[in-house]
This record gives structure tokens, C-alpha cells and sequence, in this order.
């Protein structure tokens, strides 16, 4: 079946249903080593993982481990330009769940980014990055404590379909008149906007169908959360992208209010619902009062409508929500994309879980992961619905390749995550404790040790794996 690799001869293949992983005690996980650093970091995190699972389940759950090759270090197997081998994806495809470090993108070869490749052939829609402080990780940010979020990004639309029109090519300038002299006139609502004739092009397409699975997963996310994180924030640039990132808003509000009625509220919902409970005679223009500013400005027919919505909620879930008890729901709100940059430096902790298009969540993740020590300590994962793979979020830094010197936390972490999704909680748990009691005791790489005050002695990346290990019974 394979041409240069085989697997284990010991363990088992990880199933799915419904889009949820069936693991058996003795799973076969692929793992990419990574190039650059992964020569120093994966074996520091291997180490690690198989500790937290020998001491949580005392020889009853064992991972075999099944070495895959992608980027350079294929390349070395497989021949030049052969970044991700078919073994590799076939790998992949059969045992559901892998691992991966740091991966060069290719010069040649065709592929814009293995890390992107891997993503759309295995059409995993959901890239996951969790933020969260560690006490005593260096930080540029005064209340870094305050930050604990999940960015669930859409991965596989907006801008990573990839489709564009170099300026000055001929397709590109046969688009652009198009628009210019047929498509825009026929839409009203563009007026007399042109395009200028030496534009490149670029397509964003969003879909109900890409967007609603996206916020499927974070809410389903926020159901094994506790009460007071349960919150999926809806982040989009609608107000101008009415048709992309508004449709994003609005599709997942509609998902939310339908296959997840029982276990949602939305941010205007409790409005309503808040409003009338604390006046029980409060009429519906009353309600509409309080919940839409400007309410007296509006037109009679907005206010109408604006009345109908109030008494829609009212009348549909006041007695599966009202009364208090939409309090215990998920909320539900949703913010725009400049907006809440400013408000995860300002207000991190009234956040939980960002469900975002592709792009915003790009720079979201992070900008996120730089307030609580930076890419060195953010985990990711890519999740579909029948195959996940986890990754470090950094890049390979050759220059520090073999020198037994980087931080392999983003790996760690993310192993905890692949834990996590697997069930294993009790290794992820480990594994957490691990790592923040090493942090805490100024157990760390060069990267942390030189911001922290006072200074300490850096150790090297095997001895932090060894200081986590350490930590487990701290």
C-alpha cells in the first residue's frame, strides 16, 4: 500500500461518526517530525506526550506512532519537489488523527503551502487556535491573565481558494471589463464604481454551507465549556461586506436559533427576554424602546418590524428561555472584525470562543497568541469531519535547526489538544499542569528566559521537555 514507509505492527485505526472521532486505547497517529527545528522539537514533544500517557492510564493506552514525510525531509525521501508524497496523504487518510511540526513552503514544485494543501485535500474546515496564559510566560500585554480564547477559522474559503487575476494578464483584464461595462451597471446598489483597469483581481467566496459547519464545530465547542465560558462570538466585516461577511453573520445566527434552539440564546434575544422580566408589563413598542437605540428616528415600518421581532421572541421561547433561563444557554452576539482587535487587548475576558472567516481569523489567532507569550506558545489543529491534524503554528527557523535550543511548547500544546479531541483527558491534563507549573518555577527556553525578569538560565529544548515531565507531580 505504501512505497517508502510502513506503518506500525501494533495498533489500531481511529474511525469517525458523525464528524466525531472513535478512538481504540492503542491508536496509530501519523506524525510529520517538521523541517527546520522539527529535528529538535518533535523529539522533545514525543517524549512528553508518551509520559502524560503512560502515568495517566498506567500501560492501558499507548500511542503508535507512524512516521510520514512532508516538506524538505521528503523531498530527501522521495525526490526533488516531492514536498507531500502520496504515502504521506494516504497515511493520513486511513488513521484519521496526525501531528505535524513546522513545514517549509516549497520554492518550486506547484504547491503554495503544504500546511494549505493538507488542509483543502483533507478538506479540514475548521483551523482551531486556543490563547491562553500561562503564569509567568513573558508578555507584552499588562493583564495577559485575562486572555482565554478559542479561535475557531474557517479554513477552507475566502481568501485560501486562492482565486486570482495578476494585473496586467489577459484573463484579468477580460474580468475587469466585464464588471466594468456589464456586471456593475446591472446592479444598482453600485452605482457608478469602476474598477480600475490595472487591478489585479481577487475572489472571495463565502458559503452557507462552508460558514454554518464552521459554526456547527465552535458551538458544539462551547457545549463541553463551563457555564461561564459558554460564548460563540460571531466576527465579521459585515457592515461593508454585506453579501460575504454579513451573509457569515447571519447564517450563523440562523444555524444557532435552529438546530441549536434548546441550547441558544442570542446577545438581542436576551435583551428581550432580560427586558421583560424585570417589567412584566412592559409592552412590545416598550421592549423595542430599550433594545434598538434611536428607536424614534427609525421609520414607522422599521419601528414595525423591530416590534414584530420582540414579539416573535416572546412568543416563540419565552418558555424554554424566559424566566432566567436563557441565562444557562450559549450566548449567542456577534462583533465586527476591527472591533474586537481592539477589544481582545481591552476586554480579553469577556470572550470565549471567535467563530471567524478565513482572513480575520488569520490575524486574530495571531494576534491573540502574542498576548500570552506568542507563536511559541500557540497550539493549533485543523479538524474536519473525518480527519484532524495538529500543528505548530510557527515557522521551521533553520538558523536554530540541531542546536537543541528552540521552544517545542506550540507542539506540546497542540498535542494536548490532539489529547483532548481523542478523549484523553487526563494526559492533556497532565501535560497542562506540566507546562504551566515549569513556566512558573522560570523553567524555560531562550525565547521566554531572555524577557523574563529577572533573568534565567535558558535550558535547552530537550531539558524543558524534561522540566514538564518533571512538573506532572508538582
Amino acid at each position: 500500500m505504501y512505497e517508502k514507509i510502513a506503518p506500525p505492527t501494533t495498533g489500531s485505526t481511529v474511525t469517525f461518526n458523525n464528524g466525531e472521532p472513535i478512538v481504540p486505547d492503542n491508536p496509530i497517529i501519523p506524525f510529520i517530525r517538521g523541517d527546520g527545528t522539527g529535528v529538535d522539537i518533535w523529539p522533545a514533544s514525543q517524549k512528553v506526550i508518551d509520559k502524560a500517557v503512560a502515568i495517566a492510564y498506567k500501560g492501558k493506552r499507548e500511542i503508535s506512532w507512524f512516521r510520514v514525510y512532508a516538506g524538505d525531509e521528503a523531498c530527501e525521501q522521495y525526490g526533488t519537489y516531492q514536498y507531500l508524497p502520496e504515502d504521506t496523504l494516504k497515511a493520513i487518510k486511513e488513521y484519521g488523527i496526525a501531528i505535524k511540526g513546522p513545514l517549509t513552503t516549497p520554492i518550486g514544485g506547484g504547491i503554495r503551502s503544504l500546511n494549505v494543501a493538507l488542509r483543502q485535500i483533507n478538506d479540514l474546515y475548521a483551523c482551531v487556535r486556543p490563547c491562553r496564559y500561562y503564569p509567568g510566560t513573558p508578555s507584552p500585554h499588562k493583564y495577559p491573565e485575562k486572555m482565554d480564547v478559542i479561535i475557531y477559522r474557517e479554513n477552507t474559503e475566502d481568501i485560501y481558494l486562492g482565486i486570482e487575476w495578476k494585473q496586467g494578464s489577459e484573463i484579468g483584464t477580460r474580468l475587469i471589463k466585464i464588471l466594468n461595462e456589464e456586471l456593475i451597471p446591472a446592479t444598482p446598489e453600485h452605482g457608478k464604481k469602476q474598477i480600475p483597469l490595472d487591478s489585479g483581481i481577487g475572489i472571495k467566496p463565502i458559503s452557507k454551507k462552508g460558514s454554518q459547519r464552521l459554526v456547527r464545530r465552535a458551538l458544539k465547542h462551547a457545549l463541553r465549556l463551563p457555564k461561564s465560558k459558554q460564548m460563540v462570538t460571531l466576527v465579521h466585516k459585515g457592515n461593508i461586506m454585506k453579501y460575504t461577511e454579513g451573509a457569515f453573520r447571519d447564517w450563523g445566527y440562523e444555524l444557532a436559533t435552529t438546530e441549536f434552539r434548546s441550547d441558544c440564546v442570542t446577545e438581542r434575544e436576551s435583551w428581550i427576554l432580560g427586558n421583560k422580566e424585570s417589567n412584566a408589563d412592559i409592552s412590545f413598542e416598550a421592549n423595542a424602546r430599550l433594545i434598538e437605540p434611536g428607536y424614534s428616528s427609525l421609520t414607522p415600518e422599521k419601528q414595525n418590524q423591530i416590534c414584530q421581532e420582540v414579539e416573535a421572541v416572546l412568543s416563540q421561547i419565552w418558555a424554554t428561555h424566559g424566566n432566567g433561563q436563557w441565562k444557562d444557554k450559549i450566548m449567542v452576539n456577534d462583533r465586527i472584525a476591527d472591533s474586537i482587535f481592539q477589544q481582545l487587548q481591552t476586554r480579553p475576558d469577556e470572550y470565549s470562543i471567535l467563530a471567524t472567516m478565513n482572513l480575520n481569523g488569520d490575524y486574530l489567532s495571531d494576534a491573540a497568541a502574542a498576548v500570552v507569550g506568542g507563536l511559541g506558545m500557540g497550539p493549533g489543529a485543523n479538524i474536519g469531519d473525518d480527519c484532524a491534524i495538529f500543528e505548530a503554528t510557527h515557522g521551521t527557523a533553520p538558523k536554530h535547526a540541531g542546536l537543541d535550543r528552540v521552544n517545542p511548547g506550540s507542539v506540546i500544546l497542540s498535542a494536548v489538544m490532539m489529547l483532548e479531541y481523542m478523549g484523553w483527558i487526563e494526559a492533556a491534563d497532565l501535560i497542562i499542569k506540566g507546562i504551566g507549573n515549569a513556566i512558573a518555577s522560570g523553567h524555560v527556553t531562550y525565547d521566554l528566559a531572555r524577557l523574563m525578569e529577572p533573568p534565567v538560565e535558558p535550558l535547552k529544548c530537550s531539558e524543558f521537555a524534561d522540566a514538564i515531565i518533571n512538573a506532572f507531580s508538582n
